[in-house]
């Protein structure tokens, strides 16, 4: 399956990756619209330490233990790809407390956001890895 992978010695620490992506999950046709004013629900995030930037995001793990860590069952593995029902998920974040990679986060709408891969946008690849300059950031299988 393919998954996002990030090489931090390229990483520049821009944070495009962000933007691209609260873009993509805003459903709002005009970037400028969909993010001017507004504080970015991105589903990938970028930390630094020292001169090291990276970007963290769900490693969409064969074994994930926010799955089972999700007392609501709002989280599943569809195809590999690790998916929120927002419908379910009851914001106990035992899901967060459980991720080794600090991957979830809460939305805005009270519920846990995660990255699915663009699967539930039109963006048809994750729009991380188009707004990165340096393609540091790469969708493949490894």
């Amino acid at each position: 399956m393919k998954r996002i992978y990030v090489n931090e010695m390229w990483c520049l620490g821009c944070h495009l990756c962000e933007y691209y992506c609260a873009y993509a999950n805003s459903g709002v046709k005009d970037m400028v619209k969909a993010l001017k004013d507004k504080q970015i629900q991105a589903r990938i995030t970028v930390e630094q330490r020292g001169a090291i930037s990276f970007a963290v995001n769900c490693r969409h793990c064969t074994e994930p233990l926010c799955v089972k860590s999700c007392i609501g069952g709002a989280i599943t593995s569809k195809d590999g790809v690790i998916v929120i029902d927002q419908s379910r998920c009851v914001l106990c974040y035992s899901c967060i407390m459980a991720c080794p990679y600090g991957a979830l986060t809460p939305a805005v709408e009270g519920v846990m956001q995660k990255c699915e891969l663009c699967t539930t946008n039109s963006q048809g690849q994750p729009a991380c890895i188009q707004g990165c300059p340096n393609k540091a950031i790469v969708f493949e299988e490894r």
